[in-house]
């Protein structure tokens, strides 16, 4: 191979997938929707806060991917990670239709692992942890710039109002779509940073366990996500986690309402 082969591979490894375009394409456009009122409010929500939803699971993954290429992973362009291509990740299933199925069931965000690491590649516990955080961390900046436009009043006084089993309310239905898509990204960053095996909080305390330890957990890994999601069924627990979403909105002067309008706005197939 060539230098300038070696150049041009490199680069078709990194180059953004068309199927990531069309999911902003999506966004953007079920956004403006939204925003100016045309068609169907309630199933321009939906279209907007799942485009976005899935655009926050790649930006997700790619930061796990692009954390470990530059920690000593040197694999990942080749797997493809770093086209943001969903496809491309190692169980689609489990990255992007389960975590789907989650916010259509429940309103729930909860990523799932996607990325192949090579860890052997990587040295030092540090780097370890870090890649782990790197997916969660995207999540909460993704959650404030959700956040702020409507603290911010930015979407007060709208010209196109939200419309609730036929009373008319003065917020707009893109304030609403933006607070129940940042409580999926605050669920998420809480939810993924439980020290659950399978979960980014537990790979961020793994490399510091034993190997004994890492070892015993290691066969429970595979079902941490679903163990999470039928334990946040519990009405107790479930009220006590998004009494704690609510509250971390409420830091940005975002009430939790908007959030549940913007569920029941994204429930499109229910009066």
């Amino acid at each position: 191979m060539t230098f300038a082969d070696a150049q041009r591979s490199r680069s078709e490894d990194r180059r953004i997938s068309p199927v990531f375009w069309v999911l902003l394409a999506t966004l953007g456009t079920s956004g403006w929707a939204v925003w100016s009122g045309y068609g169907n409010a309630r199933f321009g929500v939906f279209l907007f806060v799942v485009a976005g939803w899935m655009v926050s699971l790649c930006l997700h993954e790619y930061a796990h991917a692009r954390t470990a290429m530059h920690s000593g992973d040197i694999s990942i362009g080749g797997k493809g990670y770093l086209t943001l291509n969903p496809f491309k990740y190692a169980n689609s299933i489990y990255s992007f239709v389960l975590p789907v199925i989650f916010i259509v069931l429940g309103g729930i965000g909860l990523p799932g692992g996607a990325v192949y690491i090579e860890r052997s590649r990587i040295q030092g516990r540090l780097k370890h942890s870090l890649i782990s955080a790197a997916g969660p961390l995207v999540n909460v900046v993704c959650a404030v710039l959700l956040l702020i436009p409507i603290g911010a009043g930015w979407l007060d006084d709208p010209g196109v109002h939200t419309f609730v089993q036929d009373q008319e309310l003065n917020v707009s239905p893109l304030a609403a779509a933006l607070g129940f898509l940042a409580l999926l990204q605050i669920s998420a960053a809480l939810l993924n940073l439980l020290p659950v095996p399978g979960l980014d909080g537990y790979g961020i305390i793994e490399p510091w366990l034993s190997l004994k330890t890492r070892r015993a957990v290691a066969p429970f890994a595979p079902y941490g996500m679903l163990t999470v999601f039928i334990v946040l069924w519990q009405s107790a627990v479930n009220q006590w986690f998004f009494t704690l979403v609510y509250d971390i909105m409420s830091l940005f002067g975002v009430d939790g309402a908007y959030a549940q309008l913007g569920h029941y706005l994204f429930q499109f197939w229910q009066n």
